[in-house]
């Protein structure tokens, strides 16, 4: 399958296709879509994040879908809130001209209005497992229509401790006429045991035979220490090209004291953990899409789902142990097609995980050099030119401002040295030698405080021998 026009479907559906630009298939699209319009069955697709899973699926929901009927006929399980109103969103785009009803279920929103958009005839319903368990068990929410289940990311909701809530689901769906579709980003494990226990003779499709990542992220690896990861980060953030990126983190306090250091040197950043509210997590990710802020500091269960367009750079401020977790995180970037950069800040005691994940992703990781404090400079002085030309006439307001003092001032110096001090006043970071900080020096330091708090409270101590 070389193009969407190659499929038979529903004009209604080919005018939404073509509305998206949709033109050339995905991997995973090319060998799911010819199976999941064809006769039912069970299904297995694994792909890499930001692969085009959702239309995958999606195409042949919408396909299926009777809209004469007004019941649920669709169930697509998502791992949290943002992937699921993501999925409900292209799901609606995909079903416009056909008019097809999509729901978004999902917890920290009101009942009532999720209630009554079930009672108002939904077709799809795309939410998370804790509140769909919820509304099936106070029965606003029938599945014995149901003829597609969808698990979307499916390692992802294991991964979050959902297994529970999702076998249930699997055990409300009408085992005589419902398929279930699985998608994972991996094959672990407990996807396996949940596949071998619910789907029946599924088919399997891979993405790529080949990668788990995109072709198109190219994966960095930098040696450092702990206490110099901070400056490290930010050479690497000023270095890059618009920079619009997702630093991940192992905790909380990590993810909070590194944001308060960048904010202190001038970065537009936020952050998202797991104590901030629904309210304030959704104000973050508006201003991350909307550019308002360019960096976002998250730990990894904070930013489960997270699918926003265009990030051009992930960067491990320290690289997991846990395999599947490197592969989610690096699938934010370089979705579509799109290049992106995943970076590793890897300390001695991590080097050999290296290794490992190139084996897993089958794709290596190159050793990276960092950009010298004189090549960042460069760069931000000569970007910052096109923006000092074009203050003509406006430095004439300038000028006037300007009493005797400056002018004498002025008449010791070279016209070299006037910029010089400018731009050193401009990018202070760049040519003033700052103390490493003491609150951002990463995981050991963090960890290291914790073990000594704890044996200053009455914790074991190490045994003298």
């Amino acid at each position: 399958m070389n193009s969407f026009a190659e499929l038979n479907l529903s004009e209604n559906l080919k005018r939404s296709i073509a509305d998206l630009g949709y033109e050339i298939p995905s991997a995973i699209q090319a060998r799911a879509l010819p199976i999941l319009l064809g006769h039912p069955t069970d299904f297995i697709g694994i792909a890499a994040t930001g692969t085009g899973k959702t239309a995958a699926f999606g195409i042949p929901l919408i396909e299926s879908i009777d809209t004469e009927k007004k019941y649920v006929q669709a169930l697509v399980l998502c791992p949290t809130r943002e992937l699921a109103l993501q999925v409900s969103e292209q799901l609606n785009l995909l079903g416009n001209h056909k008019r097809a009803r999509v729901t978004a279920i999902y917890g920290g929103s009101s009942y009532n209005d999720q209630v009554r958009a079930l009672k108002g005839g939904a077709h799809i319903v795309v939410g998370t497992p804790g509140r769909l368990v919820d509304l099936v068990k106070q029965e606003f929410l029938d599945l014995s229509n149901l003829k597609t289940l969808v698990l979307d990311e499916a390692d992802e909701m294991i991964s979050m401790g959902f297994k529970e809530d999702l076998e249930f689901i699997l055990d409300q769906t009408p085992e005589s006429q419902a398929n279930t579709w699985l998608f994972s980003a991996t094959m672990s494990p407990e996807v396996r045991k949940v596949a071998d226990t619910y789907l029946e003779n599924p088919k399997f499709v891979q993405g790529s035979k080949t990668q788990v990542l995109s072709s198109t992220v190219e994966q960095i690896y930098y040696r450092t220490h702990e206490s110099d990861k901070p400056e490290i980060l930010c050479k690497l953030i000023d270095a890059a090209e618009n920079f619009y990126g997702i630093v991940f983190c192992q905790t909380k306090s990590l993810v909070t004291d590194l944001t308060h250091y960048l904010v202190e040197r001038g970065y537009k950043v936020d952050c998202l953990h797991g104590d901030k509210d629904q309210t304030s997590r959704e104000r973050t990710m508006l201003s991350f899409r909307n550019r308002k802020v360019n960096i976002l500091v998250c730990t990894d269960v904070a930013s489960r789902g997270l699918d926003v367009k265009d990030i051009s750079h992930v960067i491990n401020y320290s690289i997991p142990r846990e395999l599947d977790v490197y592969v989610h995180r690096i699938g934010r970037t370089a979705r579509s097609g799109k290049a992106g950069f995943a970076m590793s800040l890897v300390t001695p005691s991590h080097r050999n995980l290296i290794g490992r994940i190139e084996n897993m992703t089958k794709s290596k990781m190159r050793e990276g050099k960092l950009p010298s404090r004189k090549e960042i400079g460069a760069k931000k002085v000569s970007a910052i030119l096109p923006r000092f030309q074009a203050q003509n006439p406006v430095f004439g307001r300038a000028i006037e401002l300007l009493d005797d003092s400056w002018k004498n001032a002025f008449a010791e110096m070279s016209r070299e040295e006037i910029v010089g001090r400018f731009l050193a006043m401009t990018f202070p970071d760049i040519f003033v030698e700052r103390e490493k900080p003491k609150n951002a020096q990463g995981e050991r330091s963090t960890e290291y405080r914790s073990r000594r708090d704890r044996r200053g409270k009455g914790g074991r101590r190490r045994r003298r021998h």
